[in-house]
């Protein structure tokens, strides 16, 4: 990504100077033609859709990259098949097709993913859908929906699929084989249907290869200073308010703040976009957005019982809800409630009460408990004001909005969900190319992601690509870090000793790995490790040696001394209590702070 020393030197504001590169090279030259502001998926996917058509842009984000609403979903790419009865078609086949885009262009870390509804009726639902889409815009209580309304989606939902040819069409069993299939399923289902979506299993990591793709389209090779490079970025710096003509940026990590001019600012701040408006003087009411939660659980009984594949299905409620395997755990979501985005965002024990009546719904005889929630997570949708609108049935789709900044053009986005980021960021660029008169000269539709370039399809091809790639090392040890990835494996596996030191309370990483990451995917701090650059948080185990085990690996590249290296594993501990509820070395979740 950026170069190895920026964030090497990065220190908190308590009377100490940042010396990262990231923020440096904004300070040396304080202009760009775009800068945009918001560091998750939709911003990132826009500064890589300008950077590829050569324009000069700046982005920057409050926190670190991905830590926002993008670093809550729930892990799918996926068209949004109750999307349909909402009318959002347009929505749907786009999803779809950017799915089958993200499945090519992406496979490193997008992969197919079988998913099963169990449906525990016939035709309910058939006739209150078209109601509630035509009359009562999402106000009425939801009923559930029957197999006939199911299957009707379903086949709509196939032939948006065509055209990409990616997964497989739906199949539709009855309740003797569903049982065989999937023996712990509720004997009360009548049928079950079962489509094919598709798993983002890291979608931070998907997300820092998109920014490392749009800092590479920037990069000048030409032997100038980094500065002049036409694609910069820095996490922990905040668009803090606008003078003369100017965007004011604070440096989160020193508070220290300088002008930045630019003749097109993007507001991609995600559910913060009002508030980010605001500070530029330019106060709007655009946002409404819905809270959603997720439990992650180290539960054997409740992972084999999902047979590998999600259960996608409705609660008693009418809410859409999921059970996931990943990573070796279950992740269960998600809530759907109106939230403020100026107040934290954490799982509450409503919320977990929640999750813990409706997987009986589906799986009746596995039992589940508090102590084998590993990590919990909660983020804000960044979704437009929807007034009276239940939030349900709140539209997923996305807006452009113009505006000014005294003499300076700005665009707002409202909206916008993980699957259609490109197609987003490809839409948005296009708004700022007209205003700045720049021509397109460069698309993204067939683009591979990151390390899904040159990703090996099979058992053949990876065999070879990890005899060819290896540098030297164990073979196991190759294709550990091809998993994790991508292509971009190679650079790992270089800066790796012939015998990594693998870490004794973080097994399967390695503390050479880690410093890598952290010198060259500008970390500022430890909880970045452990929560985007890796999953180390989410799949639980974390304890006090273990955090010390983490931040001793990286304190070095990140320029840490013993007083900062202590600092920063109490702001982890803190982070992972009040904002994930992780208990560190115990099981079960953490009390609410």
């Amino acid at each position: 990504m950026a170069s190895k020393t920026a964030g090497t030197t990065a220190h908190t504001a308590e009377g100490q100077t940042s010396g990262r590169g990231s923020v440096a090279r904004l300070r040396e030259r304080p202009s760009a033609d775009v800068l945009v502001i918001g560091g998750g998926i939709n911003g990132i996917a826009t500064f890589r859709e300008l950077a590829l058509q050569g324009v000069d842009v700046a982005l920057v984000e409050r926190g670190d990259f991905v830590s926002g609403a993008s670093s809550a979903s729930s892990h799918m790419v996926h068209g949004g098949i109750r999307y349909l009865e909402n009318g959002e078609f347009r929505l749907v086949k786009e999803a779809v097709q950017e799915r089958n885009r993200l499945i090519r262009n992406a496979p490193h870390y997008v992969a197919p993913l079988r998913t099963t509804i169990p449906i525990f009726s016939t035709f309910s639902g058939i006739l209150t859908a078209p109601f509630r889409l035509l009359v009562t815009h999402g106000r009425g209580k939801p009923r559930e929906r029957g197999a006939l309304l199911i299957k009707v989606g379903l086949v709509i939902y196939d032939t948006f699929s065509r055209g990409g040819g990616r997964v497989p069409r739906h199949r539709f069993h009855g309740r003797d084989r569903s049982l065989r299939e999937l023996p712990r399923l509720n004997p009360q289902i009548k049928y079950t249907a079962t489509y094919f979506d598709a798993s983002m299993h890291d979608p931070e990591r998907l997300a820092l290869d998109v920014l490392s793709d749009g800092l590479a389209a920037g990069a000048v090779r030409s032997g100038r200073r980094d500065s002049d490079a036409t694609a910069r970025a820095a996490n922990y710096v905040a668009a803090t308010g606008f003078s003369d003509g100017e965007v004011l940026l604070t440096d989160e990590t020193t508070g220290e703040e300088f002008p930045f001019k630019a003749q097109v600012v993007v507001n991609a701040s995600g559910p913060w976009t009002d508030l980010t408006n605001a500070a530029l003087g330019k106060p709007t009411r655009f946002m409404g957005g819905t809270k959603g939660s997720h439990i992650v659980l180290d539960n054997p009984e409740l992972l084999d019982a999902t047979g590998g594949r999600e259960m996608f299905f409705e609660h008693s409620d009418g809410r859409i809800v999921l059970i996931y395997p990943l990573k070796g755990r279950v992740m269960v979501g998600t809530t759907d409630i109106d939230a403020d985005p100026s107040d934290p965002s954490v799982c509450t024990d409503d919320e977990i009460d929640y999750f813990f009546d409706l997987i009986p719904h589906v799986f009746p005889s596995v039992q589940v408990d508090r102590s084998q929630i590993v990590y919990s997570f909660s983020g804000i949708r960044p979704l437009p004001r929807h007034d009276d609108t239940a939030p349900g049935f709140v539209s997923r789709d996305y807006r452009i909005e113009h505006g000014w900044l005294k003499g300076v053009r700005s665009l707002s986005l409202v909206g916008g969900k993980w699957t259609t980021f490109r197609a987003l960021a490809e839409h948005l660029a296009d708004e700022t190319l007209g205003i700045l008169g720049v021509r397109r000269t460069a698309s993204t539709r067939a683009t591979a992601i990151g390390g899904g370039a040159g990703f090996p399809r099979d058992p053949a091809s990876r065999r070879i690509w990890i005899a060819r790639n290896g540098s030297g090392h164990d073979p196991a040890l190759v294709e550990q870090m091809l998993e994790r990835y991508g292509t971009r494996a190679t650079d790992v596996l270089a800066a790796l000793p012939a015998a990594p030191r693998e870490l004794e309370h973080v097994p399967g990483y390695y503390a050479e790995e880690l410093a890598h990451l952290a010198a060259t995917e500008d970390a500022v701090h430890l909880d970045d490790l452990l929560l985007r650059r890796t999953s180390i948080a989410f799949v639980g185990g974390l304890s006090e040696e273990s955090l010390a085990e983490v931040a001793g690996a990286v304190a070095e590249a990140l320029g840490w001394d013993g007083k900062r290296t202590e600092a920063e594993i109490e702001r982890a501990r803190r982070i992972l209590r009040d904002a994930h509820r992780v208990e560190l070395g115990r099981g079960g979740i953490a009390p609410l702070a």
